[in-house]
């Protein structure tokens, strides 16, 4: 079991963490913006625990990662995974992203996944094939939203970093709804831990890329997972599309879930995934 941090191409200082036997079936988890690998806790020691190697790292700019202030666009965060897995010598590995971390997902498994290096993904609440709103995606969101979430990130990121888990991330602005304050707190401090610079630029990373031919290229078995009451990634203009351009595609709806439904939801995630990962 060991963490520790690999030096890429341009000099950016990775951060992973590599738990389990080294010749078990790997898992790579791939985080959403603005956190961590520590967002896949829950998942982590579940799959440890069930004998995989599991993998996470902090993508470039946030967490322990080198606050970057170049290179905080999807190229270069696949690039960086790529590094990582030929760091690792990964084979048949499954990749699993959350949001932004799906997007990273559906570009590094579309560009470096050949070879024998992947066997299977999922994109859980991911943002594919793309989130803004466009000539070519009508149903995505205006471009006013990602404009607002820059403007409160530069105004003031640390209330920005609590109104986001507070309110629709966790879906605790819903009636009725039980609120973690641990969990609440513990996004603030990943979110925190990050560079302001890098989680300016991921905004546009996350909102503006296009997935769609990435989606189109994968081959391997891909699970696509997402809560219908997801309000950071609308289903309608995501999950319901990407499946639509994924050749080995299954789509799993989760009624009325929300957006971190791997936190709030973690029994019937990782059991969901178990099954995908067994099958």
């Amino acid at each position: 079991m060991s963490s520790n941090f690999i030096t890429t191409k341009d000099g950016t200082q990775i951060f992973y963490k590599d738990w389990g036997p080294q010749d078990a079936q790997a898992i790579v988890f791939h985080h959403g913006w603005p956190l961590s690998s520590d967002d896949w806790d829950a998942q982590m020691l579940f799959f440890l625990h069930q004998g995989f190697r599991v993998i996470a790292h902090d993508r470039r700019g946030h967490g322990r990662s080198s606050q970057t202030e170049t290179g905080n666009e999807m190229d270069t965060y696949a690039a960086d995974v790529a590094e990582l897995a030929a760091h690792l010598d990964l084979r048949n590995a499954i990749h699993v992203g959350h949001s932004t971390g799906g997007g990273e997902v559906a570009r590094y498994v579309a560009q470096y996944g050949g070879g024998g290096r992947v066997s299977k993904a999922v994109l859980l609440g991911a943002v594919p094939p793309i989130m803004v709103k466009t000539e070519n995606n009508p149903g995505g969101l205006p471009i006013e939203v990602f404009d607002g979430f820059r403007a409160a990130l530069a105004a003031n990121r640390a209330q920005f970093f609590r109104d986001v888990p507070a309110g629709p991330f966790y879906g605790y602005n819903r009636p009725g709804a039980e609120v973690s304050e641990g969990v609440i707190q513990n996004w603030w401090r990943q979110g925190m831990m990050g560079g302001t610079k890098a989680h300016y630029d991921c905004i546009k990373a996350f909102s503006e890329t296009d997935f769609t031919e990435d989606l189109k290229k994968i081959d391997v078995p891909v699970l696509v997972m997402h809560g219908d009451d997801d309000q950071i990634v609308p289903i309608a203009d995501s999950a319901l599309l990407a499946i639509k351009l994924l050749k080995n595609g299954t789509l799993k709806v989760y009624e009325g879930l929300p957006h971190g439904m791997a936190t709030t939801h973690a029994d019937i995630v990782n059991a969901d995934l178990l099954a995908f990962f067994r099958s």
